[in-house]
């Protein structure tokens, strides 16, 4: 007798094993508009219809507290928005404004609430859940909406420059959990990603400038001629200049929706992180700062450091790095923060243990992206504690003047 047998539905027995294979396609629209919710403006009511046109379509919305506070009439406009497709979109409450931030996923009460409002709302697998705010909001509604009936419809509206052009394009959902940074979380990706570039200027200076830490990170890793063109624009984006912001948005969410959906690796199953360039530190700086460092300001730092590792560690030539350094400066960032240089009662660095919490978290080996040119990362599985503590005072001495 064969020991491997094919049955008519072409799976395959092999003993007392059968492997089960499929695949599924992913695709959802990322878009890039102006007026979302102008009732003139379709690109909200026909992501929520293409695929089902004739029909009247549940929908439960959350909106950020600090974009509420900003855009005055946005729940208004959400509403009116609705009345004025009611034949596609029927919101089964009042937009319901939640706190946003870091806060959204810290305390997991939060999460529980967005839970219960999905329930007692009757949302369905055929309904959507919309979240409009940054990436922390986007981040908990769309886990809530992932472990909904396992699984409803997301729409994602971001209202940042980090999750226009990072995180709101990408397939994680994810909450924080005893101290861990995005501990509890999914793959799952959303509906459908609308982004409007009015909420932009309604940003606090702060939160601007954080989202630009992406654009340096993904060019550096994959892009050399779009770090050059950083580099050329860094006055009008140090500016807010509202072409070249545009422009980089759309620029850095390219690079990260290319490196998802062709790098091989859109669910993370490998130890290979190249979009956390930076992030191993960055992470463990926020923990350390209870969030006051933002994450994008944390990312700026952790650029720096690896970047001066790297040249440090013969990867990247001399001089490389000091040009990373100052564009982070020119855009505003500080690439040096006294945390950094915080020891445990043995005197161990701290910042330090964030490489096995990081690799932890990835799962895997250790494996850390570093740079061998800017505009293209190298995978490394190993880091010098002693040349790490080099790059750090190498920024502390760089930020002292």
């Amino acid at each position: 007798m064969q020991n491997q047998l094919e049955r008519t539905d072409n799976s395959l027995v092999d003993d007392d094993v059968v492997w089960q294979r499929f695949s599924v396609p992913f695709e959802f629209p990322v878009a890039f508009t102006r007026g979302l919710f102008d009732p003139d403006n379709p690109v909200l009511v026909d992501s929520v219809r293409h695929r089902e046109p004739a029909k009247r379509h549940r929908c439960l919305v959350f909106i950020d507290e600090g974009v509420a506070r900003a855009v005055p009439r946005l729940t208004q406009a959400v509403t009116d928005y609705a009345a004025a497709h009611s034949d596609a979109i029927e919101l089964v409450q009042p937009p319901e404004i939640v706190v946003g931030g870091e806060r959204i996923k810290t305390e997991l009460t939060h999460l529980e609430s967005l839970q219960d409002r999905i329930h007692e709302t009757r949302i369905d697998r055929h309904s959507y859940v919309i979240a409009i705010g940054g990436g922390a909001l986007l981040d908990a509604v769309g886990l809530a909406a992932a472990t909904a009936h396992r699984g409803v419809r997301h729409i994602r509206v971001p209202t940042t420059v980090l999750s226009q052009n990072d995180s709101g394009v990408g397939v994680k959902n994810a909450v924080n959990l005893k101290g861990v940074k995005n501990y509890v979380g999914t793959f799952a990706p959303p509906w459908a990603v609308l982004n409007d570039y009015d909420f932009i200027p309604a940003l606090p200076t702060r939160e601007r400038i954080a989202g630009l830490a992406e654009a340096v990170k993904v060019a550096l890793i994959r892009d050399p001629d779009f770090f050059k063109w950083l580099e050329a624009n860094a006055d009008r984006l140090a500016t807010f200049d509202a072409d070249a912001e545009q422009t980089m948005i759309r620029r850095c969410a390219a690079l990260h929706m290319r490196q998802i959906g062709t790098g091989g690796d859109p669910f993370e199953m490998g130890s290979a992180r190249p979009l956390d360039f930076g992030h191993w530190s960055a992470h463990k700086l926020e923990a350390m700062t209870r969030h006051h460092v933002r994450h994008g300001e944390a990312v700026a730092i952790g650029i720096a450091l690896d970047t001066r590792y790297s040249v440090l560690a013969g990867l990247l030539p001399e001089g490389e790095d000091e040009r990373v350094v100052a564009l982070l400066e020119h855009l505003g960032f500080k690439i040096f923060h006294p945390a950094l240089m915080r020891t445990d009662t043995e005197g161990n660095s701290i910042v330090l243990t964030g490489l096995e919490e990081f690799r932890e978290h990835l799962g895997g080996e250790l494996t850390i992206t570093l740079l061998s040119a800017l505009g293209t990362g190298l995978e490394v599985n190993a880091m010098d504690p002693a040349l790490v503590g080099q790059a750090m005072e190498w920024l502390r001495q760089r930020e002292a003047g």
